[in-house]
């Protein structure tokens, strides 16, 4: 048996003002197996991204268990979930977030950099990183001399470079046309087979959806398997 990765049990959000108490989640389950590709799909405001904030170590769940690896988020301390972010997921948001003012391979390397890689470490793997995604003759090119499908690759290396065992993907594809999208795609579902890593992923898109291994539809605070 494959071993599991991620494992939520009764998992629960919620938002309290004033006015209103709103549950985004409602007692989630969902187990994923390490090396598999799972998409998640549902309405506009049905709590997908909140979801993977809390799988992310971004926001916190109000209720239920969290385990990813060996963390269990909803027992660690804060200052530990920094370490979590750094080593143990990688992130691609619909927006790419490569600063501006830093090559494709500086961007790249940053996130070795600050867990106290070497200068010539973090060169390297973020060069070998951006070569896999196509981008070996833009490695010194600004973001702005970049295209939206490699800027996005290289979003996708930067969130590889510490090595983690799961990556998270935020509607990956949302800002891309649909060539830029299809090579997006074809990389992201080549991640596990390539470097070992388990995705999960959020989207409107179920094109992009169709190619994971498991499909869930979120709803009612719940997920469904599609």
């Amino acid at each position: 048996m494959s071993e599991v990765l991620v494992e939520c049990r009764g998992l629960s959000k919620s938002y309290v003002s004033a006015a209103e108490s709103l549950r985004v989640l409602d007692g989630l389950d969902l187990d994923v197996e390490a090396g598999s590709r799972v998409a998640i799909t549902g309405a506009s405001g049905c709590g997908k991204s909140t979801f993977l904030s809390i799988l992310g170590g971004l926001d916190r769940a109000t209720g239920g268990s969290i385990r990813v690896g060996e963390w269990r988020l909803d027992e660690v301390q804060e200052r530990d979930l920094t370490e979590y972010r750094a080593s143990a997921v990688g992130f691609v948001f619909q927006f790419h977030y490569l600063l501006k003012d830093f090559t494709a391979l500086e961007n790249v390397a940053l996130p070795a950099f600050m867990r106290g890689a070497r200068k010539a470490e973090a060169y390297e793997r973020a060069a070998e990183l951006l070569a896999d995604m196509g981008l070996s003759s833009r490695l010194e090119h600004l973001p702005a001399k970049l295209s939206g499908g490699e800027r996005q690759r290289a979003a996708i290396a930067r969130a590889l470079v510490n090595r983690p065992s799961l990556v998270l993907a935020d509607e990956p594809t949302g800002n891309l046309d649909a060539q830029s999208s299809a090579s997006v795609r074809e990389l992201l579902f080549g991640l596990a087979g390539r470097y070992g890593t388990t995705l999960v992923l959020v989207t409107h898109d179920r094109e992009l959806a169709a190619g994971a291994d498991l499909r869930y539809t979120l709803e009612g605070g719940r997920l469904s398997k599609t």
